[in-house]
């Protein structure tokens, strides 16, 4: 393959759902900016994993076979006081793939976005949660072999 012919066509699936999950659940806080200081929506968790069964991630991994034929990137918020939006950014070596916007809705919302894969998708890639006022608030690395 030629050098520079890295571009790939990337079919990125959104699918926001609400999902209930137990309190239970690993919890990493970190604080999305609102303009009220005493209401703040704080992502929960974040992962890559192969599907989610049963409103929970299966498979979280930080390195895919092409052989699936897609990944995806989870995210957890809790709580959630009032509507907003967050992007999944995927970068496949350090540019820019995909952005994908997201809506939350209160009190709690997970949602996910999924990319397909190709032969030419091998290699690093990275998604960043990114609140809107285009803060990032979770970097997630991940790579796709063989």
């Amino acid at each position: 393959m030629k050098a520079g012919v890295y571009v790939s066509l990337v079919v990125v699936v959104v699918i926001a759902a609400l999902i209930p999950l137990d309190s239970s659940c690993e919890q990493n806080q970190v604080s999305v900016s609102s303009s009220d200081t005493d209401k703040r929506t704080s992502l929960a968790r974040a992962v890559m994993c192969e599907e989610i069964y049963g409103q929970v991630p299966q498979g979280e991994a930080v390195v895919f076979s092409v052989k699936l034929g897609t990944v995806l990137c989870f995210s957890l918020f809790d709580p959630v006081p009032q509507q907003t939006s967050i992007s999944h950014k995927w970068f496949f070596r350090d540019k820019i793939n995909a952005e994908v916007r997201l809506s939350l809705k209160p009190p709690r919302w997970a949602t996910f976005s999924r990319i397909q894969l190709r032969n030419t998708d091998k290699g690093p890639w990275r998604v960043e949660v990114v609140d809107e006022g285009g803060r990032v608030l979770h970097v997630l690395r991940f790579s796709i072999v063989d």
